[in-house]
């Protein structure tokens, strides 16, 4: 397996939410948590590789874990539909817009021209919301990355810039082409720099189409 640059996350390596949803694809159906144990690399042949108590890693050419995916128990949606109206509106606030660590992110990032620009902005509830007009050749790992960075933007702020370290995500469904979905996320803890965050993507009318927990750690500071 490959992570191409256009999936890209921060600098040089792929998007948490891409590079997890490809890698979970070697534990099949249901469930799924990938643990990122390096940032992923770009363009680099990866495989996967058995690893210990049931988990799969995923080994560079060097022999490097980058991360380990397991199945999980399935677990409930922690965050509700927002309509689309007040999803634009908070996507037009979206701080991301005037200072993102990463601004080419793939998924969230505003210099990125082929991205899924989802621009997930703050409610008043602390949750975070965003419209996504779903493009076509949608996959899983294009659902696991749209779960990604809404979670994270739940969290992120000024001078303080996140990274995913483990996701695991429920599929029910993929969207259609065209659609304007909606994209939620909410902070459920932060101890030190770990914070722990939900998301969860919604059809038009209101159907829950996947949802993810996620853990993201924040960088040193300088």
């Amino acid at each position: 397996m490959i992570i191409e640059r256009r999936y890209v996350g921060p600098p040089g390596s792929g998007n948490g939410g891409w590079s997890a949803g490809v890698f979970a694809r070697v534990a099949g159906d249901g469930p799924v948590e990938v643990t990122l144990r390096r940032p992923p690399p770009l363009e680099t042949p990866l495989t996967a590789v058995a690893g210990a108590a049931g988990a799969t890693e995923i080994h560079d050419p060097e022999g490097l874990v980058v991360a380990e995916v397991r199945q999980v128990a399935t677990f409930a949606a922690a965050v509700g539909p927002v309509d689309g109206v007040r999803a634009r509106a908070a996507a037009s606030a979206y701080p991301g817009l005037v200072d993102h660590p990463f601004p080419g992110c793939y998924v969230c990032g505003p210099a990125h021209p082929g991205g899924l620009r989802i621009f997930p902005g703050r409610l008043p509830d602390g949750r975070t919301a965003a419209p996504w007009h779903v493009p076509t050749g949608v996959t899983d790992a294009t659902v696991w990355a749209a779960l990604d960075c809404p979670g994270g933007w739940a969290v992120i702020g000024p001078g303080r810039p996140y990274v995913l370290g483990r996701i695991a995500t429920v599929l029910t469904g993929l969207p259609a082409t065209g659609d304007e979905c909606v994209v939620t996320g909410l902070v459920e803890a932060v101890s030190g720099r770990k914070a722990q965050v939900s998301s969860a993507l919604y059809a038009p009318d209101g159907t829950l189409l996947g949802h993810a927990r996620a853990t993201w750690i924040a960088l040193p500071a300088g």
